[in-house]
């Protein structure tokens, strides 16, 4: 990453990502943009027991919809169910237990919600991980890639005909990160293989980059469907306290709140404004922003966008043959 792409992003972060870039964003909402009946709509969110993924859920299930919880974490999970539950009064909050690094796993959880017929709206990837040294998961996979990544494409890809069979359009919303403005896409070294030294927050901005990327060529792909990727700001959440403990010790005066990370998520799944814009468009605080810097040189090309996808799908054909 270059000291212009770095210090640019930085600058643009204090001037918009913090808690007053949201209270300066959030002039120009329209609060009732999100105050919507969602009593028969149908969602799913990732990574939902903390931080954003929790404040998104609550916030659907207070307007009356059905949310299906994706949670790692059996206690966790239930502990984010029953609160949820009892704040919000409405009892179709569903705990499914999925560790989103293991594509095997999230291959039988798809099939099987699938095949029950259960009604899918709107899913929201928001699960992620930071993992600071190289690990591999049972499938040695790097954990980063597994998480973020594949686990992304799979479960996203393989909930298109549960999507596909909902009486409004269908919509995928998925949280990446303004790291991956610093970041060029790289198809060729999906692990990180050959890196001389391993970096955590290299990884996780490089993923979150392949994160766009696949929801631009999904619109390609199911034109039918509503794909949106958004950026939440740098919001305080357990993720960010224990990946990057010393971004948060200096910033954390200046961190958005949960709430506030997930607010454009909420908006992408409840507003009918957002199905106004492109497909595949990148958010930020309610509006369509660039993916990129200026000067920054981190578009790709066509060639690197297809190789991604090419070795995505091929990745989930061979755990598939292993089931």
């Amino acid at each position: 990453m270059s000291i212009y792409r770095n210090s640019i992003w930085f600058l643009k972060g204090l001037r918009e990502y913090t808690k007053g870039g949201y209270v300066k964003a959030a002039k120009n909402f329209d609060p009732t943009d999100i105050e919507v009946d969602a009593s028969k709509r149908n969602f799913m969110v990732t990574g939902a027991n903390s931080g954003i993924g929790r404040s998104t859920a609550l916030e659907l299930a207070k307007r009356g919809g059905t949310v299906h919880l994706v949670c790692r974490s059996a206690e966790r999970g239930k502990e984010a169910q029953e609160a949820i539950i009892k704040e919000t009064k409405n009892d179709k909050v569903h705990l499914h237990l999925v560790d989103m690094s293991q594509p095997k796993e999230i291959l039988k959880f798809t099939t099987q919600f699938v095949e029950s017929g259960a009604p899918l709206d709107t899913l929201v990837n928001n699960a992620g991980t930071m993992v600071n040294q190289r690990e591999t998961t049972d499938d040695k996979l790097e954990k980063n890639f597994a998480t973020n990544t594949l686990g992304t494409y799979i479960l996203s890809t393989e909930l298109i005909p549960a999507l596909e069979k909902s009486k409004c359009r269908p919509r995928i919303v998925t949280v990446s990160s303004g790291g991956m403005l610093v970041m060029k896409l790289d198809s060729n070294d999906l692990q990180f293989e050959q890196v001389r030294n391993f970096d955590g927050t290299f990884a996780y901005a490089q993923n979150k980059r392949q994160q766009v990327v696949m929801v631009r060529r999904w619109a390609l792909q199911y034109p039918n469907i509503s794909f949106s990727s958004m950026h939440p700001g740098w919001a305080d959440t357990p993720a960010v306290q224990n990946s990057m403990p010393d971004f948060h010790r200096r910033m954390q005066d200046k961190l958005r709140t949960p709430e506030q990370g997930a607010d454009t998520i909420v908006w992408l799944c409840l507003s009918e404004k957002a199905l106004k814009c492109p497909n595949g468009s990148f958010f930020q605080d309610r509006v369509v922003v660039s993916e990129h810097l200026p000067l920054a040189h981190t578009r790709s090309s066509d060639a690197d966008e297809l190789q991604l996808i090419s070795r995505l799908e091929e990745m989930t054909k061979t755990f598939k043959n292993q089931l």
